[in-house]
């Protein structure tokens, strides 16, 4: 037993389950058929309590939530002029769940040249819209949006990415976390707090959260491509929170020269207690780690193709933290990465043919495993891979 870390294998025991088993790919089930529209986030949530997984994503214009387990689709919110500064494009970049209001159900925080929220109401599945309201519309280039408690008082933050040029922006280049307001519902906008200040160039990309020097202060990373007219990219690094989390952050910058750098994550991931980083290359090639402490570079898979989505699980519930990732082109090859407690990770092809911009770790057949979420930008999609790294 391995303490901790085996609750994972304890669960799988109780219920019967034991060898692993690593077929070549996994089941794949559409949610959104493949389409002409280009999808390029995902969420998952029981918004009804039904007990019933329930999806959400952005395409044509509208936000639309699709009730499991038979996936009818309800739109939630039409994309149109007026709502804010800026005109809102067909989908968003990216998207998020978190519960802004307290309410208990899950709302939806979205990226449209807007950062914005709509709020989940009592019955979701009404055929009403839900209601629309604006975060920030002054951050501009939001290519990524998560939560985390940023400065530590018991409340979800919003962190964001305010990636465009000073030309664009009075926030260029820059990193912020934003506060919800004490009255959501009737704020103008959130708490805006600059952290990283025109120190992130290069159309920087996805974010991850967590303390890495054990000083009990989250701190957040960030990668950026540098490639299709960004300029200063092609890095990986993270922003160390000081004292008052409301000033500008110290920058460490893990490596430069990354061709594509996209996403970076932190976790430990070979059991020795210090936090390390998982990323990829996702306008480039490669899936990689960082070894904490001093952040050793050590390259995984150095042929995936443009692994634009992460997301960081136990996929065989053996205590250990894996890590998942999808091509974001028609011909996107989808991997989990297997952790073997010491860092050392064995790639294994889940699905094929398969574009995505996110991937989520999900339960979504609710068997006590988690699946694959995707939603397929080049492939214009939403569909899900059934775990069988673990025979039941």
């Amino acid at each position: 037993m391995r303490g901790v870390k085996n609750f994972g294998v304890s669960v799988f025991l109780l219920l019967g389950w034991g060898t692993p088993s690593f077929a070549l790919e996994w089941k794949k089930h559409a949610i959104i058929p493949s389409g002409k529209g280009g999808i390029n986030g995902v969420s998952a949530s029981d918004f009804d309590g039904d007990g019933e997984i329930d999806v959400i994503t952005s395409v044509g214009h509208q936000v639309i939530v699709l009730q499991g387990p038979d996936w009818k689709k309800f739109p939630v919110h039409q994309f149109v002029d007026g709502l804010s500064r800026n005109k809102p494009r067909a989908a968003c970049i990216h998207s998020c769940l978190m519960d802004v209001d307290g309410d208990g159900d899950m709302d939806f925080i979205g990226s449209n040249n807007t950062v914005f929220w709509l709020e989940c109401p009592a019955e979701p599945f009404s055929g009403k819209p839900w209601k629309y309201r604006t975060v920030d519309d002054e951050i501009l280039g939001t290519h990524c949006v998560i939560t985390g408690d940023v400065n530590r008082d018991g409340k979800l933050d919003i962190i964001a990415n305010s990636g465009r040029e000073p030309n664009a922006t009075k926030f260029p280049n820059s990193i912020a976390w934003l506060e919800v307001p004490d009255k959501p519902q009737s704020a103008p906008h959130w708490k805006r707090h600059i952290f990283a200040d025109q120190d992130a160039p290069g159309g920087s990309h996805y974010m991850g959260f967590g303390d890495v020097n054990g000083d009990g202060r989250p701190d957040i990373s960030c990668a950026a491509k540098g490639t299709n007219g960004f300029i200063r990219g092609q890095w990986f690094a993270w922003w160390e929170q000081g004292e008052d989390p409301t000033t500008v952050w110290k920058k460490h910058l893990l490596a430069t020269d990354e061709e594509g750098a996209s996403n970076i994550i932190p976790a430990d991931f070979n059991g020795d207690g210090v936090v390390d980083y998982f990323a990829t290359r996702g306008h480039g090639k490669g899936v990689l780690w960082f070894r904490g402490p001093k952040f050793k570079q050590i390259e995984i898979d150095e042929e995936i193709a443009f692994p634009h989505s992460l997301a960081i699980a136990d996929f065989n519930g053996d205590g250990y933290l894996d890590a998942v990732t999808c091509g974001k082109e028609v011909d996107g090859v989808a991997k989990w990465y297997e952790n073997d407690g010491a860092g050392k990770f064995t790639a294994h092809v889940i699905g094929k043919n398969q574009g995505s911009y996110d991937t989520r770790a999900v339960d979504m057949d609710r068997d006590g495993d988690l699946d694959v979420l995707i939603a397929g930008h080049g492939s214009g999609n939403v569909v899900w891979y059934e775990n069988s790294s673990i025979v039941k």
